[in-house]
């Protein structure tokens, strides 16, 4: 168990295989008999939806199940409407609460309508894949995505409480697992060396599913430090986003769900240290560690015909954007990173990189 200890906010993570069985159990700990709104999508539901408010009944919890259709198409404001008409149209006021059962589409999803729905609900994280577990679960981050860019609609409002079960993982995909292996390797490329070190011991993606435990925890570890420490993501909080500027610019230009984030995550840390390297920022030789990393666990460094005007244009809408300046994350070495101010326009030079 991990404490998340905030200014004016603390809570619990539980991690601990098999607890989901014990989810009744769990919330009656946390809260007294209320609605529930389970917010979960189409594949998880099918895996956990009957079990999860089956035993939320059991602890005397009027459990609604809100089911959307799976992918990153629902973590939109057209979504968020339908929400808000269900909720209301099962009597649900400001004494009821939500559970996001799910990924990280989910949790961004069923957070910013927890945080917004008559200006604040109860809310809790149950992360399903790996990337929710060791990243978007905990921090208090909503959003949905429009148009313009990945997460440009949102709020800073925490859980009441996460619950890992690492057991879930046994039913998540490769291509999934491996999306929140990038995060894990972002986490240990910007502050934690041992657990670099804990990845290069492992073989591939297949013995890390059977150890995970022992990475989940250290990256929440990495996590929870800079969210005590800037809640509002204004100062060594940014540290997280290492590789996600361009990341969440190709992620938007593909087409959201063609691209994973993970996926885009990896080729945007290797995007940003290659031309970091060449001009001085990071030393040289890191992103061949970081390259022989990713490679690893079989996601990817480098993706063909990339639309580099498109993606530029999507970073230029992205939230981290100060007037006409970018932080962007540099790594100082393998465990260190730091916080650098550019120009925007530079950003194409980041990006242009590809095509030498």
């Amino acid at each position: 168990m991990l404490k998340v200890n905030l200014t004016d906010h603390q809570y619990e993570i539980q991690i601990e295989r098999h607890l989901l069985k014990k989810v009744g159990e769990w919330v009656s700990g946390l809260w007294q008999p209320q609605r529930v709104a389970i917010i979960t999508d189409t594949t998880v539901e099918a895996l956990y939806g009957s079990e999860v408010k089956t035993s939320l009944e059991a602890h005397g919890f009027e459990a609604n199940l809100f089911v959307v259709p799976a992918g990153e198409e629902s973590k939109s404001l057209e979504q968020t409407a339908l929400l808000y008409d269900l909720l209301a149209e099962n009597g649900f006021t400001r004494s009821d609460g939500i559970i996001a059962l799910g990924g990280g589409v989910i949790g961004d999803l069923a957070g910013f309508v927890a945080s917004t729905y008559m200006r604040g609900l109860h809310f809790l994280q149950i992360p399903t894949t790996l990337l929710a577990q060791v990243d978007s679960s905990i921090g208090g981050k909503t959003a949905v995505n429009t148009k313009n860019a990945k997460n440009l609609v949102g709020t800073f409002s925490q859980p009441e409480g996460v619950l890992i079960d690492p057991e879930v993982l046994e039913t998540l995909d490769e291509r999934r697992l491996r999306e929140g292996i990038a995060e894990i390797i972002k986490s240990a490329a910007i502050a934690d060396k041992e657990l670099w070190e804990a990845l290069k011991n492992l073989k591939d993606e297949f013995e890390l599913r059977e150890r995970v435990e022992e990475l989940i925890i250290p990256s929440l570890k990495v996590k929870r430090k800079v969210v005590e420490e800037d809640e509002f993501d204004n100062g060594s909080r940014l540290m997280l986003n290492f590789g996600h500027t361009i990341g969440h610019g190709i992620e938007n230009t593909a087409g959201y769900g063609v691209v994973s984030h993970g996926e885009g995550v990896a080729v945007g840390m290797v995007m940003i240290s290659k031309h970091a390297e060449k001009i001085g920022q990071t030393p040289q030789g890191t992103t061949d560690q970081l390259i022989q990393m990713i490679e690893k666990f079989h996601l990817p460094t480098s993706l063909e015909n990339l639309d580099t005007q498109a993606i530029y244009q999507a970073i230029t809408h992205d939230k981290k954007a100060r007037g006409k300046q970018l932080k962007i994350i540099l790594l100082e070495e393998i465990g260190q990173a730091k916080i650098v101010a550019v120009p925007i326009e530079t950003m194409t030079d980041y990006l242009q990189q590809e095509e030498q």
